[in-house]
C-alpha cells in the first residue's frame, strides 16, 4: 500500500515546486527583463535549489514558453467567460467593461507579454505558439459576437465577427504599449473601453 502512496505524495510536490518557480520566474522577470535573469536567481526567489529547477524544467527558455503559456491560457479562458455571462442576448457595453478588466492584467504581465514578443520575433517556433494564442483569443471574441449576431449591428467598416474580433486585439495592443509607457492603468481602461465600445456598436457610446 505504501508503494502506491508514495508515488502521489511526489507527484503533488513536484506539482507544487513547478507552481512556486513559475510564481516566482514571473516576478523575477517582471521585474528585471527576459534575458537578464538567472537560473540562480528564480531559484533563490522560488526557494529552491537547481535541482528542484531541473527536475522540471530543462532550461530558463522552457520554463519562460511555460510561464507565457500558463498566463495566455487563463487570459483566453477569462475572456470566454466574460463574453458568455450574457446568454446569447449580449449586451456590448457591460460584455466591453468585463473584457476590458480582463484584458489589461497588470504591468508585470504586460511586461513578461512584451519580452515574450520580441522572444517571439526571433524564434519561429516561439512565434508560433504566440500566434496560436491570439489565434484562439480572436476565435472566442468572433465566436461570441457570432452568436449574438441580430442582437446588435456592428459599424459597416467592420463587416464580419472576423474583422472585429482583429480589430479588438489590436486596441489591446495598441493601449498596452502605451500603458507600458505611461504607467496609468486608470486612463488605459477608460480608453480601451472607449475604442472597444466604438468598435463593436454603432459608436454612440465611443470616444469622447
Amino acid at each position: 500500500m505504501a508503494t502506491e502512496v508514495t508515488p502521489k505524495r511526489v507527484t503533488r510536490r513536484r506539482v507544487r515546486t513547478r507552481a512556486n518557480l513559475l510564481a516566482a520566474a514571473f516576478a523575477v522577470f517582471a521585474a528585471k527583463g527576459y534575458g537578464r535573469v538567472s537560473i540562480e536567481e528564480v531559484c533563490e526567489a522560488a526557494g529552491y535549489s537547481r535541482g528542484a529547477f531541473y527536475s522540471n524544467f530543462d532550461s530558463l527558455d522552457e520554463l519562460f514558453f511555460a510561464l507565457y503559456q500558463e498566463r495566455a491560457e487563463l487570459i483566453a479562458d477569462q475572456v470566454s467567460e466574460a463574453f458568455a455571462l450574457d446568454g446569447p442576448d449580449l449586451d456590448v457595453p457591460a460584455a466591453v467593461d468585463r473584457v476590458t478588466d480582463v484584458l489589461l492584467l497588470d504591468l508585470d504581465w504586460l511586461l513578461v507579454k512584451t519580452d515574450f514578443l520580441v522572444h517571439a520575433a526571433r524564434d519561429p517556433a516561439v512565434a508560433q505558439s504566440l500566434l496560436d494564442h491570439r489565434a484562439r483569443l480572436r476565435a472566442v471574441i468572433a465566436d461570441r459576437l457570432a452568436l449574438a449576431a441580430g442582437r446588435f449591428e456592428l459599424p459597416t467598416v467592420l463587416d464580419h465577427v472576423d474583422s472585429a474580433a482583429h480589430a479588438v486585439i489590436a486596441a489591446y495592443d495598441g493601449v498596452t504599449t502605451q500603458l507600458l509607457l505611461d504607467k496609468d492603468v486608470e486612463h488605459a481602461r477608460v480608453w480601451l473601453k472607449q475604442l472597444l465600445t466604438a468598435l463593436l456598436t454603432d459608436g454612440s457610446r465611443g470616444l469622447e
